[in-house]
């Protein structure tokens, strides 16, 4: 790979480009890539007003030859985090240390998932998760290093979609420590993928893809030994090759720095008449899109995981810290603001730890639907742990916001949570963005109905198609919608659970009263209800919070039974489940957001720059004429 270098502005701007695709196009290629057949999924029947408790409960455990298998590898992983990585020193200096690299892969953390007969570790989705969220606990930076060369780079595609050819030519390569990286971004593409600008062309002897292009924000771009890129091959298709560093045209333009995550090896790279192996192909020609979000289904589930660490240590940190500083009289942690804090806290780390492990369980066994699952775990850890990061600064007071190594030069305790929350922030955005994740699963959420009375609402059916749609939505409703009112969810329904069991019949009630109001959302906008992202969102998160509140339960009726001595799940789960309950109620009651058109209108007026009087005051302000 070429050396980083920053080209001028006019040569970075003559990278292939492509007009702005149509919101229309922009539908039909993300709807192309959908998978549309769907296993039994927990959250899609609780959107649809199904508790199938039956589908986590008893909660899934791991496999006990895996574990066993993965013991020394994580006691291993353990021991080099604490003796050989300096967290702080890698965020000052914004590099991961060579040293560091070369001990992680002989420790074979880069080939965790890679089938033992490649010289990989061979380990489960659940260990893999461990391990890597063990990492999370010490240094974010070195996370994503890991997880985003086996998470969504090469490693994951090639097992679920490569040819026994790419499989033996690459995984050896991988699991001895090579580094691997995904790209797809670009300045106009990102979520959408419509936008994606960069271009493969079959050469005339049909044994090589010509690739040109530009990706922006590829992690472990500008230390990647090989990577998956995506690429258009014709106007609506979009292909995934596997792309070595140092093959002629490859080149890293910048090295982007971030606010946290200093030492993320993050690129700017451009393709020039790359010439790409046929036989690089991944899975097929026009399939890359559909593979990514395959890929992304179980790669995202790291960060719910990482969250979880992370959320542990500043707990941790947290809980500390409030028996020992003392004002007025009594430690912090005495004083009910503090409490209610590290109260929520307790409760909400032991939530998150219920759904990424859920997740993670489920995504080991074969034939499960995890869309969604994995969806809401990366947005719910992601945004929970947020407000766990924000309320650990609050506790340390002035000592949350200096940094670790200011207060190790003046001889406290260097707890990083400066450093936690800035890392933290990205998490929000990563391998999807909150919003993008709410978009994925309020369309999965309303599929069902698009399948039954889509036609009705969509402008372009023929008066024939409408009322065909109009006699099957007519049989499928006549049963579906009573028994969104009239389901079983009094005393004794769940009782085997005991004092939880009232928070899993407020979840069932919740359930068909959140499938109702998905109805009447489509009824009542027709097809405008894409448009109304706030309705959907807020339906989202409380299909999420649901979500959690049953993996919680769940997860406690287990420990409970291995344990029957320690009450501290039930407690847990208890404490969190009365307070999601409420966060439930109050979204149910603004769910249809009387002020949304307000609101939306007024963006519209200050995007149009009809409100520019309201940044008077800020340096360098003139009154813009007319105003």
């Amino acid at each position: 790979m070429t050396s980083v270098a920053q080209p001028p502005a006019k040569e970075r701007s003559s990278s292939p480009a492509s007009a702005p695709a149509s919101a229309q196009e922009a539908r039909e290629i993300a709807e192309a890539a959908r998978e549309t057949e769907w296993n039994p999924s927990f959250v899609k029947e609780l959107f649809e007003g199904n508790l199938r408790l039956d589908l986590i409960h008893p909660y899934p455990e791991p496999n006990p030859e895996d574990v066993a298998r993965a013991k020394p590898f994580l006691a291993a992983l353990e021991k080099f985090l604490l003796e050989r990585v300096d967290a702080d020193a890698i965020d000052r200096d914004g590099r991961v240390p060579p040293e560091v690299v070369d001990g992680l892969r002989k420790l074979g953390a880069f080939g965790i998932k890679i089938p033992t007969e490649y010289g990989g570790k061979g380990l489960s989705q659940l260990m893999y998760t461990r391990a890597v969220s063990m990492v999370s606990s010490i240094c974010g930076n070195i996370t994503a290093l890991l997880s985003a060369s086996q998470s969504i780079g090469v490693p994951v595609p090639l097992k679920l979609f490569g040819t026994p050819e790419q499989k033996k030519k690459y995984f050896p390569r991988l699991a001895a420590g090579q580094i691997s990286a995904f790209a797809l971004t670009e300045d106009n593409a990102g979520s959408d993928p419509a936008g994606l600008s960069t271009t493969a062309t079959l050469s005339d002897d049909r044994k090589h893809w010509i690739l040109n292009g530009e990706k922006l924000w590829c992690t472990n771009g500008t230390v990647a030994d090989v990577m998956v890129v995506m690429a258009r091959t014709g106007p609506k298709a979009i292909t995934a090759f596997i792309v070595e560093a140092d093959w002629p045209g490859v080149e890293v333009t910048h090295r982007n720095q971030f606010m946290g995550l200093r030492a993320l090896e993050n690129a700017v790279l451009r393709f020039r008449d790359v010439r790409v192996p046929v036989e690089n192909v991944l899975w097929g020609e026009g399939k890359g899109l559909k593979l990514a979000l395959i890929t992304l289904n179980t790669g995202r589930l790291t960060l719910p995981a990482s969250c979880v660490t992370g959320a542990k240590r500043l707990l941790e940190i947290s809980r500390r810290w409030a028996a020992e500083r003392v004002q007025w009289g009594q430690a912090i942690g005495k004083h009910d603001a503090v409490a209610q804090k590290i109260g929520r806290m307790a409760a909400e780390t032991f939530a998150m730890e219920a759904v990424s492990d859920l997740a993670s369980l489920l995504a080991d066994r074969p034939k499960t639907d995890i869309r969604l699952e994995a969806a809401i775990a990366k947005m719910w850890n992601s945004e929970t742990g947020w407000r766990i990061a924000d309320d650990t600064v609050q506790i340390k007071g002035g000592r949350g916001y200096e940094t670790a190594d200011s207060l190790r030069n003046r001889g406290e305790r260097p707890d990083p949570v400066e450093r936690a929350l800035r890392d933290w922030r990205i998490n929000l955005i990563f391998e999807g963005s909150s919003e993008i994740m709410r978009l994925f699963i309020a369309r999965e959420a309303v599929d069902t109905h698009l399948k039954v009375a889509g036609k009705l609402i969509d402008p372009k059916s023929s008066l024939g198609d409408k009322l065909a749609s109009l006699v099957k939505a007519g049989l499928f409703y006549a049963w579906w919608y009573p028994k969104q009112y009239f389901g079983w969810s009094l005393w004794p329904r769940y009782a085997e659970f005991g004092v939880l069991a009232k928070h899993l019949r407020f979840v069932n009630r919740a359930s068909r009263r959140l499938a109702r109001n998905l109805f009447h959302a489509m009824v009542r906008f027709g097809p405008k209800l894409e448009k109304k992202q706030s309705v959907l969102f807020r339906m989202v998160e409380i299909g999420a919070e649901l979500f959690a509140m049953s993996a919680a339960v769940a997860k406690a009726q287990l420990l409970v039974k291995k344990d029957p001595g320690n009450r501290g799940p039930v407690e847990m789960a208890d404490v969190f489940c009365r307070q999601a309950s409420w966060r439930v109620i109050a979204k149910f009651e603004e769910v249809f957001g009387p002020e949304d058109d307000r609101a939306y209108r007024l963006a519209q007026d200050v995007a149009a720059n009809r409100h520019l009087w309201l940044e008077e005051g800020i340096a360098g302000w003139e009154r813009p004429a007319g105003q």
